[in-house]
């Protein structure tokens, strides 16, 4: 493992309920990155798959509607059985690419949906995947919970590679959980784009003494079908994810982004040995931790 790592961090969308045009602009993507010298990559939560933002998918507390029912059909249509034809698809875009990568994607697993992030090596091998813990809001109507199996920090050439979704990032004790197990690289791909999302990827940096990198989609309306029932109306340019991608080292330092309102790729050379240098005096799972006080316990046991 080499002590410097350039990453690439993706800001950008897919097309909506299109897996064919999404897959598409994912290789452009990640061409590019790789081009730019990135040995490990990042797009952002729902990447493969979508995230459909503003619907409501026909529900009220106690009524749902047909043409809810419907939508949620179209979108299971788009998602990915993991492992399956879908996921062996993104193996071999990976491994043509010749990068690590780590990707948000719409599970399929059974008749439930997930929103999942992959974890491939350089090879195109599935390294480990995370299936989001806690959907926020209206996104519990579309995606189940995942549970303490996919916890994962995955041993990757670059260095102990982790993933964490949107506000899962908010969960202390699921942070807790991947510092324990050694994360270095801690991904963080969201559609959140608020400016104070990079306030908490600082924090989370300083507090894990590990580099964050998070991915934020950019889209703009024309990302979504014509016949999509925008609650943002129907200006192809209209943007309804803002973006807001960056790098964070581990004493909190931006090495790379914010960018706002921009589909681009963030480039960023990382000296992992700021991660030794910052565990000096502080190391929340080491000697900077209470145990006679604090204790995690983590149920790993699958759920399904």
């Amino acid at each position: 493992m080499s002590a410097r790592v350039h990453v690439a961090v993706v800001q950008s969308a897919p097309v909506l309920f299109d897996a064919a045009a999404s897959r598409e602009r994912m290789v452009e993507r990640l061409t590019r990155a790789c081009e730019g010298g990135a040995d490990l990559v990042l797009f952002p939560e729902a990447y493969v798959g979508g995230y459909p933002k503003g619907a409501d998918f026909g529900a009220a507390v106690g009524l749902r509607s047909e043409e809810g029912r419907d939508l949620y059909a179209r979108y299971a249509q788009g998602a990915i059985e993991v492992p399956g034809p879908g996921c062996d698809e993104l193996s071999r875009v990976v491994a043509a690419a010749g990068a690590n990568v780590v990707v948000g994607v719409i599970e399929r697993g059974g008749d439930t949906l997930f929103c999942t992030a992959l974890m491939f090596g350089r090879d195109g091998t599935l390294l480990g995947k995370h299936r989001k813990l806690m959907p926020t809001a209206g996104e519990r109507l579309i995606w189940g919970q995942g549970d303490g199996s996919t916890l994962t920090v995955a041993q990757m050439d670059v260095g102990r590679v982790g993933a964490v979704i949107c506000w899962e990032n908010y969960m202390p004790l699921l942070r807790t959980a991947m510092y324990r197990q050694g994360v270095q690289l801690y991904c963080a791909p969201t559609v959140d784009d608020r400016e104070v999302w990079g306030s908490s990827m600082r924090h989370i940096a300083v507090e894990g003494r590990c580099f964050v990198l998070a991915a934020c989609q950019f889209a703009r309306r024309a990302d979504y079908p014509d016949d999509w029932s925008s609650p943002f109306g129907d200006d192809p340019d209209t943007v309804l994810i803002h973006g807001g991608s960056c790098v964070i080292d581990p004493f909190g330092e931006v090495l790379a982004g914010p960018v706002h309102d921009e589909d681009c790729i963030l480039h960023a050379e990382l000296d992992l040995m700021q991660i030794t240098r910052g565990k000096y005096d502080l190391d929340v799972v080491g000697h900077y931790q209470r145990p006679d006080v604090f204790r995690l316990e983590v149920d790993e046991t699958p759920r399904g």
